[in-house]
């Protein structure tokens, strides 16, 4: 009780009495601060310290790099969830160090007892409002059970408090960039593995922009794969490599959201070895059941197999984003006819060709997703006029349209009017792209500004009389080796010009 009573006398003091008028969110750091000048009357007085002023005690011990002090709340956090990733700089090895021998403390024999709560320590740059809450920094209204002294159960009282030690949970998020992990992320994983029995690695959030897939499987062999909810495979991976990561994935049963870029074939491999590694890698979505978003990009494999991904598919995406891949014009009949569509929001095609493609199967894909899909993007397909002419009584049916890209297709001034009579009347569409149509060049390649003009003046007539507000963005064609420009725009409303 001696401890508690120079906490609250502490606050009491018209020193701090003073401060509180003046900045209230500053009292309890002063008096964290006046606290921590002797670290070990700071330890001792945890045990009569309110639940409350956990957070911005250990705050200031972090940023004055108190390290017993920060042991020994990590030991007695009263809190389930010690988000420490929303204190820390990134890959911040010291701190790590110091959480690590606190939670060493914690767990070892013949200490654990009920009234410790924490059961996750989460490294992630999340939770910041935690902080800010508890630290006064924001208005908060703090659980009545929360104000009083934590009471000990009659068996703690009596020493026999003791239980089997649920495992600690580590959340993290990994990037695995290189052949080694940081320092970080090592000091981290060797942590880990020499504590199975007492502690699961659980990452959130994997992205792999390494090519060294054996090196990836090392690493995936330390976690609980069941917890990963987003992956992202961004590093020129062969099909081989692919089909080595694919049962990894299949133990991904909360995955919601998978991107996958840049897979490509060796130029060596068997059609047989090559059908082999495509089923082996397409069989594990048939084991994600929560998967919402899927991303393929520059991946080899699709010509004339996007079947096998879409026949596994277990539950309807709400986005699906297929890139500068090569397409059959079957694969997009297979598409327009697949139910994981029929509740899509994204419908993402860019630079998927389709120059050679019969209309109707982008026509009917339209349709199947009209009634969902907000954005939709179709640069650089190759769609000519006569497409273009075929898809616009679909298009003009997407009625919950937010967001529409048709860049970088060779698009007539005709093409391109008509097209903007059947978006203007879409209700919801707030930003357009198009590219500007070579016809509004002249013979040396500058542009005819005037000839722009006039196609915005006549999309101004179109929507002023429906007194909605949109972008329009026409794209200029560049000059040879440099990335398109973005110099004329549109912003349309009622009684506003463009700019």
């Amino acid at each position: 009780m001696e401890r508690f009573r120079l906490w609250s006398s502490l606050l009491q003091s018209s020193r701090f009495i003073k401060m509180y008028h003046q900045a209230p969110p500053t009292l309890v750091q002063l008096a964290a601060r006046s606290l921590l000048t002797n670290q070990a009357l700071a330890i001792s007085a945890l045990e009569d310290l309110p639940v409350e002023l956990f957070p911005p005690l250990f705050r200031e011990a972090f940023a004055r790099r108190c390290t017993e002090a920060l042991k020994a709340l990590i030991q007695a956090w009263p809190f389930p969830c010690l988000p420490l990733g929303a204190l820390m700089e990134a890959s911040d090895l010291e701190a790590l160090q110091v959480a690590l021998d606190g939670l060493d403390m914690l767990l070892a024999p013949k200490i654990w007892s009920r009234r410790w709560k924490l059961q996750v320590l989460d490294l992630r740059n999340l939770h910041h409002n935690f902080w800010k809450l508890w630290a006064g920094n924001e208005p908060y209204v703090y659980p009545a059970q929360a104000k009083t002294k934590r009471q000990k159960s009659p068996a703690e009282e009596n020493g026999a408090g003791m239980e089997a030690k649920p495992p600690l949970k580590v959340f993290v998020d990994l990037s695995l960039r290189q052949a080694a992990l940081d320092p970080f992320f090592s000091y981290l994983l060797l942590w880990v593995e020499q504590r199975k029995a007492l502690v699961q690695l659980s990452c959130k959030k994997l992205k792999i922009i390494t090519p060294y897939v054996h090196r990836v499987k090392n690493i995936l062999d330390k976690l609980q794969l069941a917890c990963v909810e987003e992956v992202e495979v961004n590093c020129n991976w062969t099909l081989s490599s692919l089909a080595t990561f694919a049962p990894y994935l299949s133990r991904m049963g909360n995955l919601r959201s998978l991107l996958l870029s840049h897979v490509h074939r060796a130029a060596s491999i068997a059609p047989e070895e090559q059908e082999r590694l495509v089923l082996q890698f397409t069989s594990q979505f048939a084991h994600l059941g929560c998967l919402q978003e899927l991303s393929m990009d520059s991946v080899c494999f699709l010509e004339g197999r996007l079947h096998q991904v879409l026949r596994f598919l277990r539950t309807p995406l709400e986005s699906l984003s297929i890139t500068d891949s090569r397409l059959s014009e079957s694969d997009l009949t297979c598409l327009s006819q697949s139910p994981s569509i029929r509740q899509l929001s994204e419908l993402n095609l860019s630079g998927v060709r389709m120059t050679r493609f019969s209309p109707e199967p982008l026509r009917v894909l339209l349709e199947s997703v009209a009634a969902t899909v907000k954005t939709l993007d179709l640069e650089d397909c190759g769609i000519r006029d006569a497409q273009l002419t075929a898809i616009l009584p679909a298009l003009s049916r997407c009625s919950s349209l937010t967001t529409f890209n048709y860049l970088r297709n060779p698009v007539s001034v005709t093409a391109l009017e008509a097209l903007l009579v059947h978006t203007v009347h879409l209700s919801h569409l707030s930003l357009e792209m198009y590219s500007t149509p070579l016809e509004v060049y002249g013979p040396q390649g500058g542009q005819q500004q005037w000839r722009l003009n006039q196609l915005r003046d006549k999309l101004m007539v179109m929507v002023e009389s429906l007194r909605q507000s949109r972008t329009v963005w026409f794209s200029t064609i560049p000059p040879p080796g440099n990335e398109p420009q973005f110099e004329a725009q549109a912003n349309l409303c009622s009684g506003c010009q463009p700019i």
